[in-house]
């Protein structure tokens, strides 16, 4: 845990009390923090009085002592209308941060030196946060993985001299994070998403911002226009940018040339590692993600040869284009992280022979969208309550089965793939789909996946 030592002895009101709201009103305390925690759920006020963090209703409590209103990411801040206790807040000229923003007056306070990357974009934030990690790791340093990726920031080890942070950051949370100050920030990309929470792409776009904006270093995807612009603003704001790509030569900065990520400066470019043997970074997708890693790592001080180590070593992302078995030419994918088609193209476009299985509860908009993978997909193995739509936008197109569970699926999928006679091929979980018709969560459903795999001979687990 990190202690918050920064409101030592102040009067701190805070609103969200689920996993990370719960972790930061504990650090508070610990920091000495006098806080004052409410939520709109009964049982995480209960959870958070059993943990011995006061609460009370906040709507009867005196504002204007507080020195700060600590609010969770997941709760309204502007759009489509504020919380009620952000109205309070407001009303009362009370500053509202996140926890975040309190990791880094922490660092600032006791390590202001210390390597801090943080990593925002729409796509690609968690493997690429897992990747940094990772880099960092295998190269022998103290390193702390934290923030959206699934671990509050707050229950990291604190702050000194030499221990690297390695912070996924939401728009929720950066825009919670008013001083945010990376040792290097890295913005992947932007395409809409969470406007219902931000009103416009504007406005989402300028939140993302401010992550790079006020880093030491930069680092700036410029596959689009909005993350291009940005990239220009804070450079002639007289930050250094290394700009990144995927799919343009760059005359200064990281982009793709196929599967060989080039390193250029002043106009001459020279190849840093090639990913074409790297199963866990197949895909266009995963070479913007590891050109963000390899500069983000150089500006902290990492080598290149610990670098191109790293990224050969990689494990992958746990349920996110993760290979996970082998059967002679047959790997087996689990991507049960991708729950919409969106998030299911990336994995369908990095092979090209795929006993597909998808499906679950399904989304707006269904597979359309995937349409120009089809032609990739051998046959098509449908589970849950999305597979009569499925089958019926697949059409004639691709070759289908209503399998309706995912062991099923699984045995005939990995059937079919061993009598496939044209080479190399992938049987892949990538559902398309949210898990909550037959599963807890894409994690549940994913470990499923993994356990009916092990279960077929044959087969070599990677993992």
């Amino acid at each position: 845990m990190i202690p918050v030592t920064t409101f030592k002895g102040k009067k701190v009101g805070l609103f969200g009390l689920g996993g990370s709201g719960l972790a930061t009103a504990q650090a508070l305390v610990a920091g000495g923090a006098n806080v004052t925690a409410w939520d709109d759920n009964p049982d995480s006020v209960a959870k958070a009085t059993a943990a011995g963090i006061a609460t009370a209703d906040l709507h009867h409590v005196d504002w204007g002592g507080f020195a700060a209103f600590v609010l969770s990411p997941g709760v309204p801040l502007t759009h489509p209308k504020p919380h009620w206790s952000v109205d309070l807040a407001r009303q009362a000229s009370v500053e509202i941060i996140g926890d975040v923003e309190l990791f880094v007056r922490e660092r600032r306070a006791h390590a202001p030196d210390c390597p801090f990357i943080a990593i925002t974009g729409t796509n690609g934030k968690s493997t690429t946060t897992a990747l940094i990690a990772h880099i960092l790791k295998t190269s022998g340093r103290d390193t702390q993985l934290g923030g959206n990726i699934g671990t509050a920031v707050l229950t990291l080890d604190p702050p000194k001299a030499d221990r690297f942070y390695v912070v996924e950051c939401s728009s929720y949370q950066i825009d919670l994070a008013p001083t945010l100050d990376p040792t290097a920030g890295i913005l992947l990309n932007l395409t809409p998403d969470h406007l219902d929470r931000h009103g416009t792409m504007q406005h989402y776009a300028d939140i993302k911002e401010r992550l790079v904006a006020g880093s030491r270093t930069a680092v700036v995807g410029v596959d689009d226009s909005y993350s291009s612009l940005i990239a220009d603003r804070v450079e002639r704001a007289g930050t250094k940018v290394v700009r990144i790509s995927r799919r343009q030569p760059l005359a200064d900065g990281i982009y793709a040339e196929g599967s060989v990520l080039m390193r250029a400066k002043g106009g001459t470019s020279s190849p840093f590692a090639d990913l074409a043997d790297i199963q866990t970074l197949r895909g266009g997708h995963n070479a913007q993600n590891a050109a963000a890693a390899i500069a983000a790592c150089l500006a902290v001080g990492v080598s290149e040869k610990d670098i191109v180590n790293g990224l050969r070593t990689f494990p992958g992302l746990k349920h996110r284009m993760q290979p996970v078995a082998r059967q002679g030419e047959i790997v087996f994918v689990n991507d049960s992280k991708a729950t919409n088609a969106d998030a299911a193209a990336p994995a369908l476009s990095s092979y090209d022979r795929i006993y597909w299985i998808a499906g679950g509860l399904p989304k707006e908009g269904g597979i359309t969208s995937l349409t120009p993978f089809f032609p990739k997909i051998v046959k098509a193995y449908l589970i849950g309550e999305a597979a009569p739509a499925f089958a019926a936008t697949l059409g004639e197109a691709v070759p289908y089965e209503i399998s309706g569970t995912l062991e099923k699926a699984v045995a005939h999928a990995a059937a079919d793939a061993a009598r496939d006679m044209e080479g190399p091929a992938a049987v892949m979980l990538s559902p398309a789909c949210a898990s909550f018709d037959q599963y807890k969560n894409f994690e549940v459903r994913g470990d499923a996946f993994v356990g009916h795999v092990a279960t077929l001979e044959g087969v070599t687990m990677l993992i």
